[in-house]
């Protein structure tokens, strides 16, 4: 008898694309941590830890060189790295006049789609550059891809709603209906969830949603399997043949490929609950918030200062 191969050891795909226009500047590269340590530095940390060996940066082309010497100069000798650039032009050929017409990013599932070549044949975990997610939410996605899932049974680090809120102003957050084998069902959109002095929460958006905050949310902390590039390529074909996409304006998000995905049986996200908090800065007001919970993660030893 053969014996079975051990699953492929995953990869972590950081999404630093972005600008981040409500923030106000270049937040992926923003020091927030004692040393000068920046927010995706601690995701990769904890993602070494949790037996990922390879990173992907998926960045805009004119920032290599500013990005690489914040960043990358800090892992490129001790875990291999590699970039990958969202840029417009990256359209099936078919589209390629729509692309020339647009200025603003396609989305976030075009950014994971720039990738497709560095990950073609590797399970990875898709982050966002600016969001702090834990050591937790690196461990079950790396115990999902050590159980040797069926090629389109991809997953998702689920975050409770009350641990992922900015005392800055409202946030949009993606609650996440569970089907009864614990896979995701949908997705529910709230655009303007805040706390009120009493710790309830409510949605301005929609003042009848009931919302307690254990709710499970989506933070973008994706663990996929190779075969969602197929879904990717697909998906965006599909979405620049839409009305939709005239409007410059509209995105191919990760969100929207999901539910298509689960709507058509084609593929599955587990769900993960991740014992994480998770924290960002969505506001620029974040910043020193987020600055002393990580200044308060080092101080408790879960952490090293400097990274190492």
């Amino acid at each position: 008898m053969t014996a079975s191969a051990a699953p492929a050891s995953p990869a972590l795909l950081i999404l630093a694309a972005g600008m981040g226009s409500r923030y106000g500047g270049l937040k992926q590269i923003d020091p927030m941590g004692p040393s000068g340590e920046t927010v995706l530095d601690y995701s990769i940390f904890d993602a070494l830890r949790a037996g990922f060996s390879r990173v992907v940066f998926v960045i805009r082309p004119e920032l290599l060189d500013p990005f690489r010497a914040a960043v990358g100069s800090r892992w490129e000798s001790r875990v291999p790295c590699a970039y990958a650039f969202q840029e417009l032009s990256d359209v099936p050929p078919a589209f390629s006049a729509l692309a020339s017409a647009r200025a603003k990013p396609w989305g976030t599932a075009h950014a994971i789609r720039a990738a497709r070549r560095e990950l073609a044949s590797t399970p990875f975990a898709a982050i966002n550059a600016d969001d702090f997610y834990g050591a937790d939410a690196f461990r079950v996605l790396a115990a999902h891809f050590a159980s040797s899932p069926a090629p389109d049974a991809h997953a998702m680090a689920a975050f409770r709603l009350d641990q992922t809120l900015s005392e800055h102003g409202s946030v949009s957050r993606g609650v996440c209906l569970s089907a009864p084998d614990g896979t995701l069902a949908g997705i529910q959109e709230h655009t303007k969830i805040s706390r009120a002095p009493d710790g309830s929460l409510s949605d301005a958006a929609d003042p009848s949603a009931v919302l307690t905050g254990a709710e499970p949310v989506s933070m973008n902390c994706w663990g996929f399997l190779p075969s969602m590039f197929d879904e990717l390529e697909t998906a965006f074909s599909a979405f620049l043949a839409s009305p939709a996409a005239a409007d410059p304006k509209a995105e191919f998000t990760i969100p929207s490929v999901v539910d298509g995905m689960i709507r058509s049986g084609r593929g599955s996200i587990r769900l993960l609950p991740a014992a994480s908090r998770w924290f960002g800065v969505t506001y620029r007001e974040d910043r020193d918030t987020v600055r002393a919970s990580i200044q308060s993660l080092v101080s408790q030893g879960l952490y090293p200062s400097p990274l190492a």
